[in-house]
């Protein structure tokens, strides 16, 4: 924490009316059937376990069209060994936000039914041109969207000079050099291929399951520089990126150490994660161990998989949640000044998830009472899992409700998740789909319907979201960060496992009528206040 920074309890209250109320019980309730979300994740299940299987299942949500209104759209898998997507119920879907929590599948009208075996998706724009764009990463097959405005999206892949090839889980959207457009950041996994044929699990008992990852050879990640004429040049190698080869899960980004360049952080599966810290010359050097984000303090490798790099604790340096198996925990890495400390223990997150199994996270106040919460889709990775150990295959998702001095308790008891159906859970995006300062999330699972989880949670809290537009900056304004009071955020869309969230930046403000003061730090360096800013609002700022 840094000692200049007032402590979080005495800000909160100096930027609200009145006393803080006690935080209400985060609530949620299950929408997909009447929002018209029908959408079915097609895994295409074999005989033989083929890892890429159990590993689908991105969401991006983002509002295509530009109406106000956040859209969703779901990656989806293929035939195997084909690889192909043969008939409809493999298409990857976008359901359009119609309001009033109503969504309509247009797909096909948008062009974005798609090809291969699709695995994750990353959502921003690219070119500047105000319309939001799409990457969409899979098995051996990458695709650029770019939105032409009109409704559609048209493939750029191959003239944007965006390469394929390898098994990319996910990616991320970030300017890397603050030139204004943003650069691309392709996580890559594990190389398979349909010709492995590796009997793991219990061959005696005809007990087959998904093989470990030690297995397979991993892969170095891939950066791309944005031109700003629609095309990217690869300077994986020359970024110093290329030399580090890992099993890439997720991507989440921030700038941790505040010397105005965007760090990445990459979870591997079960080898040290990566954190690549931006030297501000086009050049990346991985610092993880040395900075204490590669293992937990039990020098144990982990099954990591989706993460959330923002401020948990309101000090305001960006710390590092995400999600893993049973046994392992969901790991909060605290940042200290630029170092990161295994803070499982002194926030409770360890003991409140040892049992649990995670995919995606994100770190969203969940019921506006100005602290962060943190929501998990939560499943085994092995679906024969509970032949092997104490540990189930199907599960509900959580929700841990911050206690308001960085700690967390389990708040998924009376939040409607512990009713939900347990499922094979995988990615999700968060938003306001219906624009009332509510985070909701929006989930798939394996071969059953996806959810919409609305936020019903009650209370009087007020908030605000905003939504940025640079000008010297990228147009969604990624990397900027933004100060109220003593809470710390910054516009990111790398949220979670294999998923993107792109909506804008909220803030929960307890009983605050208004604020008195918003900072804003752009990545082009300018820096904004606004003063005097009415709550309960979605704000549009230009940068200035």
């Amino acid at each position: 924490m840094n000692s200049s920074h007032i402590p979080a309890l005495a800000l909160l209250i100096g930027f609200a009316a009145g006393a803080q109320a006690p935080a209400p019980q985060i609530r949620f309730r299950d929408v997909a059937g009447t929002a018209g979300v029908d959408f079915v994740l097609e895994n295409h299940p074999t005989e033989r376990k083929h890892l890429i299987e159990t590993m689908a299942g991105g969401v991006a949500v983002f509002d295509y069209d530009g109406d106000g209104l956040t859209d969703i759209f779901f990656t989806n898998g293929a035939v195997i060994p084909s690889l192909e997507k043969e008939s409809p119920k493999y298409f990857n879907r976008l359901y359009r936000n119609e309001g009033g929590m109503k969504f309509r599948d247009v797909t096909e009208e948008a062009g974005l039914a798609g090809a291969g075996y699709s695995i994750g998706a990353a959502a921003a724009d690219y070119d500047n041109d105000g319309d939001v764009d799409l990457f969409v990463g899979g098995v051996r097959r990458n695709t650029l969207y770019r939105n032409e405005g009109d409704g559609t999206f048209r493939d750029v892949t191959e003239e944007a000079g965006i390469k394929g090839g390898r098994w990319c889980e996910g990616a991320a959207w970030l300017d890397y050099d603050n030139d204004g457009w943003l650069d691309l950041f392709v996580v890559n996994y594990l190389q398979w291929s349909p010709d492995f044929d590796v009997y793991c699990g219990d061959r005696a008992a005809g007990v087959r399951a998904y093989c470990h990852p030690r297995l397979f050879d991993g892969y170095p990640n891939a950066l791309y520089h944005n031109r700003g004429d629609g095309t990217f040049e690869d300077v994986s190698e020359a970024s110093g990126i290329a030399s580090h080869v890992g099993k890439g899960m997720s991507i989440a980004i921030a700038d941790y150490d505040g010397d105005g360049y965007v760090d990445i952080f990459v979870t591997n599966d079960k080898v040290p994660n990566f954190l690549f810290h931006n030297k501000g010359d086009g050049t990346f050097e991985e610092v993880a161990l040395l900075a204490g984000g590669a293992l937990l303090d039990s020098g144990m490798e982990i099954s990591s998989m989706g993460a959330d790099f923002r401020d948990a604790d309101n000090d305001g340096d960006p710390d590092i949640v995400f999600a893993a198996l049973a046994g392992e925990t969901f790991p909060i890495f605290l940042n200290e000044g630029g170092m990161f400390r295994d803070a499982g223990h002194t926030t409770r997150m360890a003991p409140l998830s040892h049992n649990r199994s995670g995919w995606s996270i994100g770190l969203f106040d969940l019921n506006n009472d100005g602290w962060k919460d943190i929501f998990t889709t939560d499943s085994h990775v092995n679906d024969t899992v509970e032949f092997f150990e104490a540990a189930k295959y199907k599960l509900p998702n959580s929700v841990f409700a911050n206690a308001g001095d960085g700690t967390f308790v389990d708040a998924t008891p009376g939040s409607g998740l512990d009713k939900g159906r347990p499922r094979a859970h995988r990615g999700c995006g968060f938003a306001d789909f219906n624009n009332d300062g509510r985070i909701d999330v929006v989930v798939s699972a394996l071969r059953e319907p996806a959810e919409v989880w609305e936020n019903i949670t009650g209370g009087d809290n007020s908030w605000l979201i905003l939504r940025l537009r640079g000008t010297k900056s990228n147009r969604d304004g990624i990397g900027a960060r933004i100060r109220i009071g003593s809470q710390y955020n910054h516009m990111t869309t790398s949220v979670g496992y294999v998923s993107s969230s792109h909506f804008g930046v909220h803030f929960g403000l307890g009983q605050a009528k208004k604020v008195d003061r918003i900072e804003i730090r752009w990545p082009s360096g300018v820096k904004q206040v606004l003063e005097n800013v009415a709550t309960n609002q979605v704000l549009e700022v230009r940068e200035p």
